[in-house]
């Protein structure tokens, strides 16, 4: 996994050990000669939370700033323009200021604009004017400010490179670590000419990095709002030959700092937020947007009235795709092609690795057409096949709110999607309970939840799991359940809507222990059929005489969460069936809109 995140950090040209990603807010513009021009906010103004603009490469410090030391070149308006509300914390600043405008000093030699900016936020007359522009734009003293020069390019002196190599060397002299942490003490003597060791993604002999720097796009699931740890030993226990910390796992900086360079930048741009967890996938070779599978797991249809032809036409496509690849004209994108795919979460400072899968993208392909062929249901008014549902709507599906699915069920779902493994059981036993409820309340039925429940009886090889209504299935809790949804017919046409139904007062019991039940809902099925048109009476009682049949007189005592479902998909796919437009399994593709 480390060296896959390498390797694509090498290709995307992410920045190495010691650069960094950052989100600036502000900047000071000048003229070359040294003029003060003013304050420009960064980023997208018009918005009404604008988190600023980011600058892909800047100077990266974490770990070597104790003892009033300052980042470069970017840093918070407190250090640079000593714009602090607590006055008790002001000679802290001041101690940070003072080394920013050093480095500053320090680098003119390579940049000689960087002395203009020193001179002026050394000068308390400019500093003021800069301050109470950004109090007027209310600005606050945690955000991030930087420096440009007007006419100049470019610009900012930030995505300059001419400092990089000064500050490659500069840094080797700032010491600690890069991760956020102070450089740790030795646990045990350890023998001082063994400084180097094999690094465990290279492979080559290298200075072990004390700590690795911090993943910082999991803080929304469960990690530090400082980043967490992905490689950690920050306890005896985890380490092992009298090493300590991360000699444990031995890796250089600048692998450290390209697998989190990767990683930040995937999840980013690439990862999805599933409740309590993110999963993110990337590919060893690049893959064009129409053709990555990904995509149509998670992406959801426009909100124009072409939202679910587009989403159809992402589906042929992928198809079309994978019958070129079988077929020896394949793209050449898709020639000896993988993909890698994780699950993460947080824990505070540590990040929790639940799941790393990884293929060939012909089998990502192949699962994911796979995952929407078992998820095909009926549409719930018997018109043809409901929209395949996204990724997220299957999991909403088990749950009243989408933060409630647990992250280990999140794991089991993704991998299931994208390795055609089994639909896992915990599922399906929230997908019953979640249909039950919506028949008690009478709600309509959710496909995505209806199709889970087929899907997971397809991947136990249930052959006889149709998209539509199958008359003939073998299973005498699936003909209970189409038994109920007949009953239920029975009751509305004799007596119309009478609010709580023989279906809201008895499936409950029904699809738990329909033996105890549906001898009394026959007997009153009787009066309801006296009450209705000879002919349609007749019609409905041939319904109920041929499932009896099926069920064999036999009706089950209790039924086991397996049996609940198959009750469930039944009472669906009856209530479904429009005998005046009866398909074949297969047959009959068109799909109807979930309006």
């Amino acid at each position: 996994m480390l060296l896959e995140l390498v390797e694509y950090s090498k290709h995307q040209s992410l920045p190495g050990a010691g650069f960094a990603p950052k989100t600036v807010k502000w900047a000071i513009q000048a003229t070359i000669d040294g003029q003060f021009m003013g304050i420009v906010p960064l980023g997208d103004t018009s918005k009404k939370k604008n988190p600023g603009r980011e600058f892909a490469v800047c100077p990266e410090t974490s770990g070597m700033n104790s003892g009033g030391k300052s980042h470069f070149l970017v840093e918070t308006l407190e250090t640079v323009l000593l714009m602090c509300k607590d006055d008790n914390k002001r000679p802290g600043f001041e101690t940070k200021h003072e080394f920013f405008v050093r480095q500053l000093r320090d680098a003119s030699s390579v940049c000689p604009e960087m002395c203009v900016f020193a001179n002026l936020i050394d000068d308390e007359t400019d500093r003021a004017k800069m301050v109470e522009q950004l109090q007027q734009a209310k600005a606050k003293p945690t955000d991030k400010i930087t420096m440009m020069i007007e006419g100049r390019n470019p610009p900012f002196l930030v995505d300059d490179t001419i400092w990089h190599d000064w500050w490659a060397d500069y840094r080797k002299t700032l010491g600690g670590t890069s991760d956020g942490e102070a450089k740790p003490k030795a646990r045990r003597p350890a023998n001082k000419s063994s400084t180097l060791m094999r690094c465990f993604v290279t492979g080559e002999m290298v200075e072990p990095a004390a700590t690795h720097p911090k993943i910082t796009e999991l803080t929304d699931v469960g990690a530090s709002a400082m980043g967490a740890s992905l490689v950690s030993f920050d306890k005896d226990s985890l380490c092992s030959y009298g090493l300590s910390q991360s000699s444990n796992a031995a890796m250089s900086e600048e692998s450290a700092a390209a697998y989190r360079a990767a990683l930040n930048h995937i999840l980013a741009e690439r990862g999805h937020r599933l409740a309590g967890a993110k999963v993110a996938y990337w590919f060893k070779d690049k893959v064009p947007e129409e053709n990555d599978p990904g995509k149509i797991l998670f992406s959801l249809p426009d909100e124009d009235s072409n939202g679910k032809q587009d989403e159809r036409d992402a589906l042929a496509k992928a198809r079309e795709l994978l019958h070129a690849i079988r077929s020896g004209k394949s793209p050449a994108f898709t020639k000896n092609n993988r993909y890698y795919a994780l699950t993460l979460s947080g824990n505070g400072g540590r990040v929790v690795v639940r799941d790393w899968l990884t293929g060939s993208f012909e089998e990502l392909l192949e699962n994911v057409l796979g995952w929407f062929d078992d998820l095909a249901i009926v549409h719930r008014r018997g018109e043809g096949l409901a929209s395949p549902p996204k990724f997220m709507a299957v999991l909403g599906s088990l749950v009243r709110d989408l933060k409630d699915v647990p992250s280990p069920l999140i794991a089991s779902m993704w991998t299931a999607a994208i390795c055609r493994r089994p639909i896992p059981r915990t599922a399906v036993a929230r997908a019953v309970e979640r249909a039950r409820i919506d028949v008690i309340d009478d709600k309509p039925p959710n496909h995505a939840r209806m199709g889970l429940i087929r899907a997971y009886h397809k991947r136990k090889g249930d052959t006889d799991m149709n998209k539509y209504l199958n008359e003939d299935h073998p299973s005498k809790a699936y003909q209970c359940g189409r038994l109920m949804a007949v009953l239920a017919n029975v009751q509305y046409a004799a007596l119309g809507d009478v609010g709580a139904g023989v279906v809201q007062r008895y499936y409950a019991a029904a699809s738990a222990t329909p033996a105890l039940v549906f001898g009394r809902l026959v007997r009153q099925s009787q009066f309801h059929l006296n009450k209705i048109d000879n002919k349609l009476a007749k019609w409905f009682d041939r319904q109920i005489a041929d499932i009896w049949t099926k069920i064999k007189d036999d009706l089950p005592r209790t039924l086991s969460l397996d049996e609940q479902s198959l009750f469930a998909m039944g009472f669906y796919q009856q209530k479904a069936h429009r005998s005046e437009k009866k398909a074949d399994d297969g047959e009959n593709t068109d799909v109807v809109d979930e309006s």
